[in-house]
């Protein structure tokens, strides 16, 4: 006899998505690839940003220095997660899409026109510093509130939709990217390092700018607005009394991803380069590939992970990572393989785990506190287990003086994830139909 389960996966299977709510999916996505962008920005032109704002420093230390404010920025993320997705839950996922993607352009624009240390002094660098924080608070409520807005509109292909935020998400990281390449191509490097980098950051911000203006159509979710008059009113504080095991299990699910950025998005460009000696035409070029092929696999996987568990491909996914980290880190320090189709590799590595961890979050989550859920757990993970990564791997690296060592911290957090995964179960399956009644007993 079918179950309800077996009846939702059929309909999911044949339910295609509507020109507006293809709209409506793309839109909720230019915050998060505004988001990631300035991830890949800030990662490629990390060595740069410390020689602008660290020159008093060594070079190893003032790259090192670089990336702890990177870190930084990530610490203002749960805050801003917090207050942002509170709104969200309270009033409308809408409003809180519109003022923080004009915050997030701005601080970014900003973070491109700071004058140098050599200019400023310390004033350069308090400048650039508090220009990620409020950077960071706004990015806290961003991609969360992507993920909460896409699921609640397309309920029954939560995972396919998931994978599309992630995909043009990516495309932000591509852009990036792209535009590391096309900078490294078109000037020389003392070009590059006086007024290359802050190219990017202040088009970068731009593109934010023109999604300001494109999101300003967005209607509210119907999940959302059917429920609006039963809101929960402190939807921060029901979410820690009633669901703090999933908030608790949602961080293990993001933290394979979270260890996975960090490392092959924000630490690996400088790595390569200065620590492996490659070629920063062919980093940018492998970077190219490698998220083209990730963007893909994120797309494939969310939609596989409407017919199939979606704990069980991020249990093989996490699998994966644990057992390939060193092998790929190993070739990439005896430079024994291609560097292309290295970072294919590596594209293709972790879309098990990138592929499913959004879905597998929202869903632990009901309508009433999806996004301050969506928002706790992803930026917990992301500022424990991403933001940190090229400081803490920069840092093994010298204390070591083993290059492969950021490997072992890829591993650790795929374990992480891998042991999560049998927790998943229990909390999830609050989208969809299951969700319809979770509202109404309310």
């Amino acid at each position: 006899m079918p179950t309800l389960e077996s009846d939702r996966m059929l309909d999911m299977q044949h339910e295609a998505l509507t020109a507006s709510q293809w709209r409506l999916i793309i839109l909720a996505s230019l915050g998060g690839a505004l988001e990631f962008y300035d991830f890949v920005v800030y990662g490629v032109f990390a060595q740069y940003i410390g020689r602008a704002f660290f020159s008093m420093l060594a070079p190893l230390m003032a790259l090192a220095m670089s990336f702890a404010v990177f870190a930084i920025g990530y610490l203002s993320r749960p805050l801003g997660g917090a207050v942002l997705s509170w709104f969200g839950d309270r009033y409308g996922r809408r409003r809180v899409f519109i003022v923080s993607v004009i915050v997030v352009s701005l601080s970014t624009i900003g973070m491109g026109l700071v004058p140098t240390y050599a200019s400023w002094g310390i004033a350069a660098t308090v400048t650039m510093i508090l220009l990620r924080l409020i950077q960071g608070f706004c990015l806290g409520g961003e991609l969360p509130g992507s993920i909460t807005y896409v699921v609640e509109t397309v309920p029954r292909r939560a995972g396919f939709v998931c994978g599309i935020v992630f995909f043009c998400v990516n495309s932000g990281v591509l852009l990036a990217a792209a535009v590391n390449l096309a900078v490294h191509m078109l000037l020389a490097p003392p070009d590059v390092a006086a007024y290359g980098w802050r190219i990017a950051f202040v088009f970068g911000g731009l593109i934010g700018l023109l999604g300001f203006w494109l999101r300003r159509k967005l209607e509210e979710t119907p999940e959302f607005s059917s429920m609006k008059s039963i809101a929960s009113k402190h939807p921060l504080a029901e979410l820690l009394r009633e669901h703090w095991r999933a908030v608790l299990f949602g961080i293990a699910a993001t933290v394979a991803t979270a260890g996975y950025n960090g490392l092959l998005f924000a630490h690996m460009p400088a790595y390569l380069e200065k620590v492996l000696h490659y070629d920063a035409r062919s980093v940018a070029i492998g970077q190219n590939l490698a998220l083209a092929t990730a963007s893909l696999g994120i797309l494939l996987v969310g939609r596989l992970g409407d017919s199939v568990s979606r704990r069980h491909l991020m249990r093989a996914g996490a699998l994966l990572l644990i057992v390939l980290s060193m092998p790929f880190y190993r070739a990439a320090v005896a430079h024994s393989m291609d560097l292309s189709a290295l970072m294919i590799l590596a594209g293709l590595g972790a879309a098990l785990t990138n592929g499913t961890f959004a879905c597998i979050v929202a869903d632990m989550f009901p309508t009433r506190v999806r996004f301050s859920g969506v928002a706790i757990a992803f930026n917990l993970g992301m500022t424990i287990f991403s933001g940190p990564t090229p400081l803490v791997a920069t840092w093994l690296i010298g204390k070591t003086g083993d290059p492969t060592s950021p490997g072992l911290l890829m591993i650790a957090c795929a374990v992480i994830t891998f042991a999560g995964t049998f927790g998943f179960k229990a909390l999830s399956g609050h989208i969809g139909p299951r969700a319809a009644l979770s509202v109404s007993r309310s």
